[in-house]
Formats: C-alpha cells, sequence, structure tokens
C-alpha cells in the first residue's frame, strides 16, 4: 500500500503487542525535499488521527539514510482488488463500507484534515473487510471557511472544482470522492 512514495514494506512484529505490523522502509536518500516534506506531514496527520477507520501509525523511527514506519496491518488488501474480484456489491455491503468511510471522513474533517485522494486504491481492508483510509500524502489542513488551491488526487474521485483548477472547500471535495466511491461499489 502507498503511504508515502515508494518503499520497502516488511512484514513484522511488534515488540510490546506481539501483533503483526507492516514496516514501510523509505530511503531518505532518493526522495526530493518536496516529497520528504509530504513525508513528514502525512506522518504527523497519521500521528494525530486515531480512528477504528484510519490505518493506525503505531511509531516512527529514523536515522540519516532511513524512515522506518511501523503502521498496522491489515490482510485484506485494498478494496479497488476486493471490487475487481466481487464485482458489485449488495446495498447491504456497500452501506457498511459507506458507513465506515464517512466515519473516519467526519473524523478527520472535526479536525480540519482533508484527504483529497480518496478511492477504492486508498481503503485497505481488514480480515474482517472492515475499511481502513490509507495514504493521507495529499491531505491538508483546511481551517474555518478557507479554501484550498491545489488540485490533487484521482481525476475520477475529483470534483468538479479541483477539475476546472478553482479553488474549493476540501471537506466537500472528500465528500463528492465519496459519492463516487459508493457509485462504484454498486454499479
Amino acid at each position: 500500500f502507498q503511504i508515502c512514495p515508494p518503499g520497502l514494506v516488511k512484514l513484522g512484529v511488534h515488540c510490546i503487542t506481539g501483533q503483526k505490523v507492516a514496516v514501510k522502509i523509505v530511503n531518505r536518500e532518493k526522495l526530493s525535499e518536496s516529497v520528504l516534506m509530504k513525508v513528514e506531514r502525512e506522518i504527523a496527520i497519521l500521528k494525530l488521527i486515531e480512528h477504528p477507520h484510519v490505518l493506525k501509525l503505531h511509531d516512527v523511527y529514523e536515522n540519516k539514510k532511513y524512515l522506518y514506519l511501523v503502521l498496522e496491518h491489515v490482510s485484506g488488501g485494498e478494496l479497488f482488488d476486493y471490487l475487481v474480484k466481487k464485482g458489485r456489491l449488495t446495498p447491504k455491503e456497500a452501506r457498511k463500507f459507506f458507513r465506515q468511510i464517512v466515519s473516519a471522513l467526519d473524523f478527520c474533517h472535526s479536525y480540519s484534515i482533508c484527504h483529497r485522494d480518496l478511492k477504492p486504491e486508498n481503503l485497505l481492508l481488514d480480515e474482517k473487510n472492515n475499511i481502513r483510509i490509507a495514504d493521507f500524502g495529499m491531505a491538508s489542513l483546511q481551517v474555518g471557511d478557507s479554501l484550498l488551491e491545489t488540485s490533487c488526487g484521482s481525476p475520477h474521485y475529483a470534483c468538479p472544482e479541483v477539475i476546472k483548477g478553482e479553488k474549493y472547500d476540501g471537506r466537500r471535495a472528500d465528500m463528492w470522492s465519496c459519492g463516487v466511491i459508493l457509485f462504484a461499489l454498486l454499479v
């Protein structure tokens, strides 16, 4: 999964809890300054958010050459792959996924965090088919009534304002993406 720029992901065991974890190893020397800032922003956001449907960042270790992100291990893969394999979902299953996504988004928005790249590829499934929102690399803080300007995310899931390069409300853009995801789940 993509939580930050390409890196090696290894399966590990948390020393204290004994739980399986995913350890993402990122080579700092291969990152541009702007990409490194994006990674640091994503780490800061994930440290702030603790919600059952957001991928949990347990810890970060670093040295001069590498960043080691210790993440919750989810074994179900991406929602995208699940949809490809299963096809159209029942309304009941689509509703379950949609509620989990909206619950996590509402929590993020309560902290003024807008994801800005919601799509089935960034929604992971645990062993019980519960959603975990991942990849906060495009996320942004949006305080009050301010508007965002950076066009980002995946065009198929982006709201019209983002596509047109206009200023936009990141919370509303996230909800638009949720609507497109719901459509994809049901069609």
